[in-house]
Protein backbone atom coordinates (compact mmCIF):
# COMPACT_ATOMS: atom_id res chain seq x y z
CA UNK A 1 0.00 0.00 0.00
CA UNK A 2 1.08 3.69 -0.24
CA UNK A 3 3.10 5.31 2.58
CA UNK A 4 1.00 7.46 4.44
CA UNK A 5 3.07 9.74 7.28
CA UNK A 6 0.94 8.58 10.37
CA UNK A 7 2.52 5.02 9.71
CA UNK A 8 5.72 6.18 11.40
CA UNK A 9 3.79 7.82 14.52
CA UNK A 10 4.21 5.67 18.16
CA UNK A 11 1.16 7.62 19.52
CA UNK A 12 1.18 7.72 23.23
CA UNK A 13 -2.50 8.22 25.40
CA UNK A 14 -3.07 10.81 27.70
CA UNK A 15 -5.86 11.03 30.16
CA UNK A 16 -5.65 14.27 31.36
CA UNK A 17 -7.17 14.10 34.65
CA UNK A 18 -5.01 11.69 35.51
CA UNK A 19 -1.71 12.46 34.66
CA UNK A 20 0.09 15.18 36.31
CA UNK A 21 -1.35 18.09 38.37
CA UNK A 22 0.08 21.60 38.36
CA UNK A 23 -2.14 23.10 40.62
CA UNK A 24 -3.03 21.40 44.03
CA UNK A 25 -6.50 20.34 43.35
CA UNK A 26 -6.21 17.02 42.37
CA UNK A 27 -7.00 16.71 38.30
CA UNK A 28 -4.23 16.74 35.91
CA UNK A 29 -4.46 19.69 34.07
CA UNK A 30 -3.11 20.76 30.31
CA UNK A 31 0.52 21.94 31.79
CA UNK A 32 0.65 19.01 33.65
CA UNK A 33 0.87 17.43 30.63
CA UNK A 34 3.56 20.57 28.83
CA UNK A 35 5.31 20.03 31.88
CA UNK A 36 5.62 16.10 31.16
CA UNK A 37 6.51 16.80 27.54
CA UNK A 38 10.56 15.34 27.92
CA UNK A 39 9.18 12.64 29.65
CA UNK A 40 7.28 11.30 26.79
CA UNK A 41 10.22 12.29 24.42
CA UNK A 42 12.75 10.83 26.12
CA UNK A 43 10.42 7.45 25.82
CA UNK A 44 10.39 8.00 21.88
CA UNK A 45 6.82 8.82 21.21
CA UNK A 46 5.48 11.20 18.40
CA UNK A 47 2.41 11.87 18.72
CA UNK A 48 0.02 12.52 21.74
CA UNK A 49 -3.60 11.32 21.95
CA UNK A 50 -5.08 13.33 24.58
CA UNK A 51 -8.60 12.51 26.17
CA UNK A 52 -11.33 15.01 25.89
CA UNK A 53 -10.08 18.10 27.32
CA UNK A 54 -13.42 20.68 26.12
CA UNK A 55 -16.28 22.32 28.46
CA UNK A 56 -18.29 19.63 30.05
CA UNK A 57 -20.07 18.65 32.98
CA UNK A 58 -17.91 15.86 33.76
CA UNK A 59 -20.78 13.03 33.91
CA UNK A 60 -19.00 10.34 31.37
CA UNK A 61 -15.40 12.02 32.17
CA UNK A 62 -15.18 14.61 29.37
CA UNK A 63 -17.46 12.34 26.92
CA UNK A 64 -20.06 14.70 27.78
CA UNK A 65 -19.36 17.68 25.62
CA UNK A 66 -20.82 21.00 26.43
CA UNK A 67 -19.07 23.28 24.26
CA UNK A 68 -16.64 21.44 21.25
CA UNK A 69 -14.55 24.58 21.16
CA UNK A 70 -13.82 25.44 24.98
CA UNK A 71 -11.69 24.22 27.51
CA UNK A 72 -13.04 22.58 30.49
CA UNK A 73 -12.00 25.01 33.33
CA UNK A 74 -10.56 21.96 35.40
CA UNK A 75 -7.95 21.34 32.60
CA UNK A 76 -6.98 25.39 32.28
CA UNK A 77 -7.35 27.47 29.34
CA UNK A 78 -7.15 27.58 25.72
CA UNK A 79 -4.02 30.04 26.04
CA UNK A 80 -2.79 26.78 27.86
CA UNK A 81 -3.48 24.32 25.18
CA UNK A 82 -1.70 26.34 22.63
CA UNK A 83 1.04 26.63 24.73
CA UNK A 84 0.96 22.54 24.66
CA UNK A 85 0.60 22.87 21.30
CA UNK A 86 3.84 24.99 20.59
CA UNK A 87 5.77 22.94 22.94
CA UNK A 88 5.35 19.76 21.83
CA UNK A 89 5.86 20.88 18.09
CA UNK A 90 9.16 21.93 19.50
CA UNK A 91 10.35 18.06 20.34
CA UNK A 92 8.38 16.98 17.27
CA UNK A 93 5.76 15.56 18.61
CA UNK A 94 2.24 16.22 17.00
CA UNK A 95 -1.52 16.01 19.57
CA UNK A 96 -4.56 14.72 18.40
CA UNK A 97 -7.42 15.06 20.16
CA UNK A 98 -11.01 12.94 21.00
CA UNK A 99 -13.45 13.76 18.51
CA UNK A 100 -17.20 13.00 19.88
CA UNK A 101 -19.72 13.92 17.65
CA UNK A 102 -22.16 11.17 18.60
CA UNK A 103 -23.88 12.83 20.84
CA UNK A 104 -23.24 16.16 23.37
CA UNK A 105 -23.88 16.53 26.84
CA UNK A 106 -27.34 17.64 27.78
CA UNK A 107 -25.80 21.09 28.91
CA UNK A 108 -24.90 22.22 25.55
CA UNK A 109 -26.65 25.36 24.28
CA UNK A 110 -27.90 22.90 21.06
CA UNK A 111 -29.79 20.95 23.85
CA UNK A 112 -30.69 23.54 26.31
CA UNK A 113 -32.64 25.14 23.13
CA UNK A 114 -33.96 22.05 21.72
CA UNK A 115 -35.73 21.19 25.44
CA UNK A 116 -36.67 25.05 26.46
CA UNK A 117 -38.52 25.57 22.86
CA UNK A 118 -40.24 22.73 20.85
CA UNK A 119 -40.39 24.78 17.60
CA UNK A 120 -36.92 25.83 17.51
CA UNK A 121 -34.66 24.38 14.65
CA UNK A 122 -32.14 22.49 17.84
CA UNK A 123 -34.98 20.23 18.67
CA UNK A 124 -34.04 18.39 15.05
CA UNK A 125 -30.63 18.32 15.90
CA UNK A 126 -31.49 15.56 18.63
CA UNK A 127 -33.80 12.44 18.17
CA UNK A 128 -37.07 13.06 19.90
CA UNK A 129 -39.85 10.65 19.55
CA UNK A 130 -42.95 10.14 21.36
CA UNK A 131 -44.07 8.21 24.06
CA UNK A 132 -46.31 4.97 23.76
CA UNK A 133 -49.25 4.88 26.02
CA UNK A 134 -47.13 6.35 28.72
CA UNK A 135 -44.04 3.91 27.94
CA UNK A 136 -41.30 4.86 26.15
CA UNK A 137 -40.81 4.41 22.17
CA UNK A 138 -39.19 1.21 22.57
CA UNK A 139 -37.42 -1.39 24.38
CA UNK A 140 -33.83 -0.15 23.82
CA UNK A 141 -31.10 -0.41 26.50
CA UNK A 142 -28.80 2.33 26.45
CA UNK A 143 -24.79 1.26 26.96
CA UNK A 144 -24.74 2.07 30.36
CA UNK A 145 -27.80 0.61 31.65
CA UNK A 146 -31.92 1.36 31.46
CA UNK A 147 -33.46 2.63 28.50
CA UNK A 148 -32.56 4.88 25.94
CA UNK A 149 -34.80 7.06 26.14
CA UNK A 150 -35.40 10.06 28.99
CA UNK A 151 -38.72 11.82 29.24
CA UNK A 152 -38.96 15.34 28.20
CA UNK A 153 -40.20 17.24 31.28
CA UNK A 154 -44.33 18.51 30.78
CA UNK A 155 -43.87 16.69 27.44
CA UNK A 156 -45.31 13.23 25.91
CA UNK A 157 -42.03 13.38 23.83
CA UNK A 158 -38.51 11.53 24.68
CA UNK A 159 -34.93 12.08 23.82
CA UNK A 160 -32.87 8.88 22.91
CA UNK A 161 -29.51 8.77 24.44
CA UNK A 162 -26.91 5.51 23.65
CA UNK A 163 -24.91 6.68 26.43
CA UNK A 164 -26.01 8.03 29.71
CA UNK A 165 -29.32 10.43 29.66
CA UNK A 166 -27.23 13.26 30.23
CA UNK A 167 -25.39 12.16 27.17
CA UNK A 168 -27.90 12.91 23.72
CA UNK A 169 -27.71 11.94 20.83
CA UNK A 170 -27.08 13.96 17.82
CA UNK A 171 -29.40 13.35 14.62
CA UNK A 172 -27.32 13.02 11.67
CA UNK A 173 -30.05 12.86 9.58
CA UNK A 174 -30.14 17.15 10.13
CA UNK A 175 -27.80 18.10 7.08
CA UNK A 176 -27.42 21.93 9.13
CA UNK A 177 -26.49 19.96 12.41
CA UNK A 178 -24.20 17.90 10.11
CA UNK A 179 -22.18 21.30 8.89
CA UNK A 180 -22.09 22.93 11.76
CA UNK A 181 -19.73 19.94 13.02
CA UNK A 182 -17.37 19.52 9.98
CA UNK A 183 -17.13 23.42 10.89
CA UNK A 184 -16.23 23.05 14.13
CA UNK A 185 -13.65 20.55 13.42
CA UNK A 186 -12.19 22.20 10.68
CA UNK A 187 -11.19 24.86 12.63
CA UNK A 188 -9.56 22.56 15.27
CA UNK A 189 -7.64 20.81 12.17
CA UNK A 190 -6.59 24.95 11.20
CA UNK A 191 -5.30 25.26 14.87
CA UNK A 192 -2.68 22.88 14.46
CA UNK A 193 -3.78 19.57 16.00
CA UNK A 194 -2.54 16.56 13.83
CA UNK A 195 -6.26 14.42 14.14
CA UNK A 196 -8.29 12.66 15.58
CA UNK A 197 -9.25 9.58 17.58
CA UNK A 198 -12.97 9.61 16.66
CA UNK A 199 -15.18 7.95 19.81
CA UNK A 200 -18.20 6.19 18.81
CA UNK A 201 -18.77 6.81 15.38
CA UNK A 202 -19.96 3.79 14.37
CA UNK A 203 -23.33 4.93 16.25
CA UNK A 204 -24.23 8.03 14.73
CA UNK A 205 -26.53 6.17 12.10
CA UNK A 206 -29.55 4.45 13.84
CA UNK A 207 -32.23 2.23 12.33
CA UNK A 208 -35.34 4.34 11.36
CA UNK A 209 -38.29 1.93 12.58
CA UNK A 210 -37.10 2.42 16.50
CA UNK A 211 -38.63 -0.79 16.78
CA UNK A 212 -38.45 -3.03 20.01
CA UNK A 213 -36.99 -6.30 19.67
CA UNK A 214 -36.76 -9.38 22.05
CA UNK A 215 -35.87 -8.30 25.87
CA UNK A 216 -31.96 -9.78 26.19
CA UNK A 217 -32.22 -9.19 30.09
CA UNK A 218 -34.47 -9.13 33.22
CA UNK A 219 -34.98 -6.09 32.81
CA UNK A 220 -37.33 -6.44 29.82
CA UNK A 221 -34.71 -4.17 27.78
CA UNK A 222 -32.47 -5.36 25.01
CA UNK A 223 -29.10 -3.85 23.71
CA UNK A 224 -29.40 -1.05 21.52
CA UNK A 225 -26.31 -2.02 19.53
CA UNK A 226 -28.70 -4.04 17.31
CA UNK A 227 -30.19 -1.15 16.30
CA UNK A 228 -27.87 1.79 16.81
CA UNK A 229 -24.16 0.59 16.03
CA UNK A 230 -22.98 0.33 12.16
CA UNK A 231 -26.55 0.25 10.04
CA UNK A 232 -26.84 0.54 6.93
CA UNK A 233 -26.63 4.24 5.50
CA UNK A 234 -24.00 5.08 7.81
CA UNK A 235 -21.50 5.26 5.04
CA UNK A 236 -23.15 8.10 3.92
CA UNK A 237 -22.39 9.83 6.53
CA UNK A 238 -18.37 8.86 7.19
CA UNK A 239 -18.50 9.92 3.65
CA UNK A 240 -19.38 13.22 4.01
CA UNK A 241 -17.73 13.81 7.29
CA UNK A 242 -14.04 12.98 5.57
CA UNK A 243 -14.77 14.83 2.43
CA UNK A 244 -15.63 17.68 4.11
CA UNK A 245 -12.52 18.07 6.92
CA UNK A 246 -9.91 15.11 7.35
CA UNK A 247 -9.39 15.21 3.56
CA UNK A 248 -8.83 18.95 3.16
CA UNK A 249 -6.02 18.81 5.77
CA UNK A 250 -4.05 15.31 5.28
CA UNK A 251 -5.36 14.75 9.22
CA UNK A 252 -4.84 11.46 10.44
CA UNK A 253 -8.21 9.73 11.96
CA UNK A 254 -8.20 6.77 14.48
CA UNK A 255 -11.96 5.16 14.63
CA UNK A 256 -12.80 3.73 17.80
CA UNK A 257 -15.35 1.21 15.60
CA UNK A 258 -16.98 -1.51 17.24
CA UNK A 259 -19.20 -3.68 15.44
CA UNK A 260 -17.89 -3.53 11.90
CA UNK A 261 -17.30 -6.98 9.69
CA UNK A 262 -14.34 -7.26 8.73
CA UNK A 263 -15.75 -7.50 5.55
CA UNK A 264 -16.23 -3.95 5.62
CA UNK A 265 -12.58 -2.88 6.31
CA UNK A 266 -11.84 -2.24 3.02
CA UNK A 267 -14.61 0.38 3.35
CA UNK A 268 -13.45 1.70 6.43
CA UNK A 269 -9.16 1.32 6.10
CA UNK A 270 -8.89 0.79 2.57
CA UNK A 271 -7.33 3.26 -0.29
CA UNK A 272 -10.64 5.43 0.01
CA UNK A 273 -11.47 4.35 3.45
CA UNK A 274 -12.91 6.75 6.04
CA UNK A 275 -10.24 6.67 8.25
CA UNK A 276 -6.67 6.20 8.74
CA UNK A 277 -7.58 3.16 10.75
CA UNK A 278 -9.15 1.58 13.17
CA UNK A 279 -9.00 0.09 16.82
CA UNK A 280 -10.71 -3.45 16.66
CA UNK A 281 -11.90 -4.74 20.10
CA UNK A 282 -12.68 -8.57 19.27
CA UNK A 283 -9.05 -9.17 20.83
CA UNK A 284 -8.97 -6.76 23.59
CA UNK A 285 -12.41 -8.12 25.18
CA UNK A 286 -12.02 -11.65 24.76
CA UNK A 287 -12.19 -11.45 29.01
CA UNK A 288 -16.03 -11.09 28.80
CA UNK A 289 -18.80 -11.88 26.11
CA UNK A 290 -20.13 -8.07 25.48
CA UNK A 291 -17.82 -4.98 26.34
CA UNK A 292 -20.89 -3.49 28.28
CA UNK A 293 -21.76 -6.44 30.16
CA UNK A 294 -19.38 -7.40 32.38
CA UNK A 295 -20.91 -9.98 34.44
CA UNK A 296 -20.70 -12.20 31.16
CA UNK A 297 -17.11 -13.42 31.80
CA UNK A 298 -15.58 -15.99 29.92
CA UNK A 299 -13.00 -18.34 30.52
CA UNK A 300 -10.71 -17.94 27.65
CA UNK A 301 -7.30 -19.50 26.71
CA UNK A 302 -4.51 -18.12 24.98
CA UNK A 303 -5.32 -20.14 21.32
CA UNK A 304 -8.13 -18.35 21.30
CA UNK A 305 -6.49 -15.31 22.04
CA UNK A 306 -4.21 -16.00 19.56
CA UNK A 307 -7.00 -16.71 16.57
CA UNK A 308 -8.58 -13.52 17.35
CA UNK A 309 -5.75 -11.70 17.35
CA UNK A 310 -4.85 -12.82 14.17
CA UNK A 311 -7.63 -12.60 12.59
CA UNK A 312 -7.53 -9.30 13.44
CA UNK A 313 -4.67 -8.83 12.14
CA UNK A 314 -5.09 -10.15 8.60
CA UNK A 315 -8.26 -8.59 8.50
CA UNK A 316 -6.42 -4.93 8.61
CA UNK A 317 -3.48 -5.84 6.77
CA UNK A 318 -5.99 -7.40 4.01
CA UNK A 319 -7.82 -3.86 4.19
CA UNK A 320 -4.62 -1.26 5.03
CA UNK A 321 -3.60 -0.05 8.63
CA UNK A 322 -4.60 -0.82 12.26
CA UNK A 323 -3.98 0.72 15.29
CA UNK A 324 -2.30 -1.59 18.03
CA UNK A 325 -3.03 -1.32 21.37
CA UNK A 326 -3.31 -3.93 24.45
CA UNK A 327 -4.57 -0.81 27.38
CA UNK A 328 -6.79 2.43 26.93
CA UNK A 329 -9.15 4.63 28.92
CA UNK A 330 -11.66 1.89 28.59
CA UNK A 331 -9.88 -1.33 29.59
CA UNK A 332 -8.55 -2.74 32.44
CA UNK A 333 -4.70 -2.75 32.74
CA UNK A 334 -3.52 -5.66 30.58
CA UNK A 335 -1.56 -7.46 33.64
CA UNK A 336 -4.15 -7.89 35.52
CA UNK A 337 -6.67 -8.88 32.50
CA UNK A 338 -4.28 -11.32 30.33
CA UNK A 339 -2.02 -12.88 33.22
CA UNK A 340 -4.36 -14.94 35.53
CA UNK A 341 -2.05 -16.01 38.31
CA UNK A 342 -0.75 -13.06 40.06
CA UNK A 343 2.62 -14.46 41.04
CA UNK A 344 3.29 -14.12 36.92
CA UNK A 345 2.33 -10.03 36.81
CA UNK A 346 5.64 -8.90 36.71
CA UNK A 347 7.89 -6.27 34.92
CA UNK A 348 9.10 -9.07 32.71
CA UNK A 349 5.96 -10.46 31.86
CA UNK A 350 4.85 -6.97 31.35
CA UNK A 351 7.35 -6.52 29.05
CA UNK A 352 6.48 -10.03 27.14
CA UNK A 353 2.88 -8.75 26.71
CA UNK A 354 4.32 -5.48 24.97
CA UNK A 355 6.54 -7.28 22.68
CA UNK A 356 3.52 -9.35 21.53
CA UNK A 357 1.41 -6.78 20.16
CA UNK A 358 4.19 -3.54 19.42
CA UNK A 359 5.49 -5.41 16.66
CA UNK A 360 2.25 -5.96 15.21
CA UNK A 361 1.15 -4.40 11.75
CA UNK A 362 0.04 -1.01 12.25
CA UNK A 363 1.13 2.06 14.24
CA UNK A 364 1.52 0.86 17.71
CA UNK A 365 -0.62 3.06 20.65
CA UNK A 366 0.85 3.38 24.39
CA UNK A 367 -1.80 3.96 27.31
CA UNK A 368 -0.44 6.12 29.95
CA UNK A 369 1.29 3.49 32.78
CA UNK A 370 1.33 0.74 30.37
CA UNK A 371 4.73 1.51 29.54
CA UNK A 372 5.71 1.04 33.83
CA UNK A 373 3.86 -2.27 33.82
CA UNK A 374 0.98 -0.61 36.07
CA UNK A 375 -1.63 -3.44 37.50
CA UNK A 376 -5.69 -3.39 38.21
CA UNK A 377 -6.40 -1.76 41.76
CA UNK A 378 -8.95 -3.66 44.33
CA UNK A 379 -11.67 -1.50 46.05
CA UNK A 380 -14.05 -2.54 48.43
CA UNK A 381 -16.93 -0.53 48.05
CA UNK A 382 -18.90 0.08 44.60
CA UNK A 383 -18.66 3.92 46.45
CA UNK A 384 -15.01 3.79 45.65
CA UNK A 385 -15.80 3.80 41.89
CA UNK A 386 -15.66 7.12 39.85
CA UNK A 387 -16.74 5.15 36.34
CA UNK A 388 -20.49 5.48 35.30
CA UNK A 389 -19.88 2.39 33.30
CA UNK A 390 -18.66 0.09 36.65
CA UNK A 391 -21.75 1.26 39.20
CA UNK A 392 -24.27 0.69 36.06
CA UNK A 393 -22.57 -3.33 35.45
CA UNK A 394 -22.10 -3.50 39.85
CA UNK A 395 -26.45 -2.81 39.42
CA UNK A 396 -26.68 -4.89 36.88
CA UNK A 397 -25.23 -7.55 38.32
CA UNK A 398 -27.41 -7.50 41.03
CA UNK A 399 -29.90 -7.26 39.15
CA UNK A 400 -28.85 -10.51 36.88
CA UNK A 401 -28.92 -12.77 40.55
CA UNK A 402 -25.24 -12.40 41.25
CA UNK A 403 -24.48 -11.20 45.06
CA UNK A 404 -23.01 -8.14 45.83
CA UNK A 405 -19.58 -9.69 46.35
CA UNK A 406 -19.27 -11.23 42.63
CA UNK A 407 -20.70 -8.01 41.53
CA UNK A 408 -18.38 -6.03 43.00
CA UNK A 409 -15.78 -8.61 41.95
CA UNK A 410 -16.59 -8.27 38.31
CA UNK A 411 -16.36 -4.55 38.68
CA UNK A 412 -12.69 -4.80 39.76
CA UNK A 413 -11.85 -6.83 37.00
CA UNK A 414 -13.07 -5.18 34.67
CA UNK A 415 -13.18 -1.92 35.62
CA UNK A 416 -12.72 1.61 33.27
CA UNK A 417 -11.28 3.74 36.64
CA UNK A 418 -8.61 0.83 36.89
CA UNK A 419 -6.94 2.83 33.87
CA UNK A 420 -8.07 6.24 35.09
CA UNK A 421 -5.95 6.28 38.51
CA UNK A 422 -3.41 8.90 38.47
CA UNK A 423 -0.40 8.85 37.09
CA UNK A 424 2.56 7.37 39.42
CA UNK A 425 5.94 10.12 38.88
CA UNK A 426 7.94 8.78 41.85
CA UNK A 427 7.21 6.69 45.23
CA UNK A 428 6.62 9.51 47.30
CA UNK A 429 2.82 9.91 48.60
CA UNK A 430 0.14 10.10 45.53
CA UNK A 431 3.09 9.36 43.20
CA UNK A 432 3.66 13.30 43.68
CA UNK A 433 0.60 13.40 40.74
CA UNK A 434 -0.43 16.20 43.00
CA UNK A 435 0.27 18.07 46.10
CA UNK A 436 -3.06 18.09 47.06
CA UNK A 437 -5.59 15.25 47.09
CA UNK A 438 -6.30 12.86 43.85
CA UNK A 439 -9.79 13.30 42.44
CA UNK A 440 -9.37 9.40 42.15
CA UNK A 441 -7.80 7.11 44.47
CA UNK A 442 -5.03 5.96 43.46
CA UNK A 443 -3.73 2.30 42.70
CA UNK A 444 -1.18 2.73 45.68
CA UNK A 445 -0.93 5.82 48.04
CA UNK A 446 3.00 5.15 47.87
CA UNK A 447 3.28 3.30 44.75
CA UNK A 448 5.94 0.86 44.52
CA UNK A 449 5.28 0.57 40.50
CA UNK A 450 6.25 4.64 38.97
CA UNK A 451 8.19 6.37 36.59
CA UNK A 452 11.15 7.50 37.99
CA UNK A 453 13.10 4.02 38.36
CA UNK A 454 11.31 1.50 35.84
CA UNK A 455 12.68 -1.48 33.46
CA UNK A 456 9.50 -1.40 31.71
CA UNK A 457 10.11 1.78 30.63
CA UNK A 458 13.28 1.37 29.26
CA UNK A 459 12.53 -1.69 27.57
CA UNK A 460 9.76 0.08 26.25
CA UNK A 461 12.67 2.86 25.19
CA UNK A 462 14.30 -0.26 23.21
CA UNK A 463 11.24 -1.58 21.21
CA UNK A 464 10.51 2.07 19.80
CA UNK A 465 14.02 2.28 19.01
CA UNK A 466 13.77 -0.69 17.08
CA UNK A 467 11.13 0.20 15.50
CA UNK A 468 11.59 3.91 14.47
CA UNK A 469 15.45 3.88 13.82
CA UNK A 470 17.42 0.43 14.21
CA UNK A 471 18.64 -1.32 11.45
CA UNK A 472 15.09 -3.45 11.55
CA UNK A 473 13.35 -0.17 11.52
CA UNK A 474 12.01 -0.37 7.75
CA UNK A 475 10.95 -4.37 8.16
CA UNK A 476 9.21 -3.62 11.36
CA UNK A 477 7.39 -0.51 10.33
CA UNK A 478 5.89 -1.86 6.85
CA UNK A 479 7.00 -5.18 6.78
CA UNK A 480 4.20 -8.00 6.00
CA UNK A 481 3.00 -9.72 9.39
CA UNK A 482 2.47 -13.99 8.75
CA UNK A 483 1.65 -15.98 12.06
CA UNK A 484 3.89 -18.80 12.64
CA UNK A 485 1.67 -21.47 12.99
CA UNK A 486 3.91 -24.65 14.04
CA UNK A 487 4.17 -23.78 17.68
CA UNK A 488 3.03 -24.62 21.24
CA UNK A 489 -0.80 -23.50 21.37
CA UNK A 490 0.11 -20.84 24.24
CA UNK A 491 2.99 -19.00 21.80
CA UNK A 492 1.96 -16.10 19.81
CA UNK A 493 4.42 -16.25 16.91
CA UNK A 494 4.79 -14.20 13.64
CA UNK A 495 6.84 -12.78 11.37
CA UNK A 496 7.47 -9.34 9.80
CA UNK A 497 9.05 -9.12 6.20
CA UNK A 498 9.81 -6.44 3.98
CA UNK A 499 12.28 -6.85 0.99
CA UNK A 500 14.84 -9.48 1.70
CA UNK A 501 14.68 -8.65 5.59
CA UNK A 502 12.45 -11.03 7.86
CA UNK A 503 12.20 -10.91 11.79
CA UNK A 504 10.52 -13.26 14.50
CA UNK A 505 8.61 -12.41 17.69
CA UNK A 506 7.70 -14.74 19.81
CA UNK A 507 6.10 -14.65 23.08
CA UNK A 508 5.29 -17.41 25.55
CA UNK A 509 2.04 -16.86 27.98
CA UNK A 510 2.12 -19.96 29.81
CA UNK A 511 3.50 -19.97 33.34
CA UNK A 512 5.59 -22.71 31.91
CA UNK A 513 8.89 -23.32 29.86
CA UNK A 514 8.10 -24.30 25.81
CA UNK A 515 10.38 -25.14 22.91
CA UNK A 516 10.13 -23.94 19.74
CA UNK A 517 11.58 -25.72 16.53
CA UNK A 518 12.82 -23.36 13.68
CA UNK A 519 15.44 -22.35 11.61
CA UNK A 520 19.40 -21.04 12.49
CA UNK A 521 18.74 -17.45 14.69
CA UNK A 522 20.84 -15.41 13.12
CA UNK A 523 20.45 -12.08 15.38
CA UNK A 524 19.01 -11.74 18.42
CA UNK A 525 17.46 -8.31 18.88
CA UNK A 526 15.47 -7.97 21.98
CA UNK A 527 14.14 -10.61 24.86
CA UNK A 528 11.90 -9.59 27.68
CA UNK A 529 13.94 -11.34 30.67
CA UNK A 530 17.63 -13.40 30.26
CA UNK A 531 18.21 -14.37 27.16
CA UNK A 532 16.44 -17.95 26.14
CA UNK A 533 18.24 -20.39 25.58
CA UNK A 534 18.92 -21.35 21.88
CA UNK A 535 20.41 -23.90 19.96
CA UNK A 536 21.13 -24.79 16.27
CA UNK A 537 17.43 -26.06 16.05
CA UNK A 538 15.11 -24.52 18.37
CA UNK A 539 14.50 -21.74 20.85
CA UNK A 540 13.15 -22.83 24.40
CA UNK A 541 11.33 -20.01 26.11
CA UNK A 542 10.79 -19.66 30.00
CA UNK A 543 7.63 -19.09 31.20
CA UNK A 544 6.18 -15.43 29.96
CA UNK A 545 9.47 -15.12 27.90
CA UNK A 546 9.56 -12.88 24.95
CA UNK A 547 11.93 -12.62 21.74
CA UNK A 548 12.73 -10.97 18.75
CA UNK A 549 15.08 -12.36 16.25
CA UNK A 550 16.78 -12.65 13.00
Amino acid sequence: MEKKWWQDEIVYQIYPKSFYDTNGDGIGDLKGITAKLDYIKSLGVTMIWICPIFTSPMIDNGYDIADFEGINPEFGTMEDFDELLKEAEKRGIKLILDLVINHTSDEHPWFKKALSNPNSKYRNYYIFKPGKEGEPPNNWRSIFGGSVWEKVPGEEMYYLHVFDKKQPDLNWENKEMRSELYAMINRWLEKGVAGFRIDSITFIKKDSDYSSLPADGVDGLVSCKLKTRNRPGIEVFLKELKENTFAKFNAVTVGEAPGVDYDDYQNFIGKDGYFSMIFDFHYADIDVESGSDWFKRTNWTVPEFKNLLFRSQNALQAAGWGANFIENHDQPRVLSKMIKEEKWQTAETAKTLGMMYFFLRGTPFIYQGQELGMKNFTRTTISAFNDISSIDNYHRSIQEGFTEEEALHFVNLRSRDNTRTPFPWNNEQYGSFTTGTPWLAMTEEYPEVHAESNEVFAFYQKMIQLRQTGELSEVLRFGAIHEIKDVPDEVIAYTREFKNKKVHVLSNLSNRKVTVKLEHVQSVYLYSQSKPFISAKEIVLEPYQGILFQ
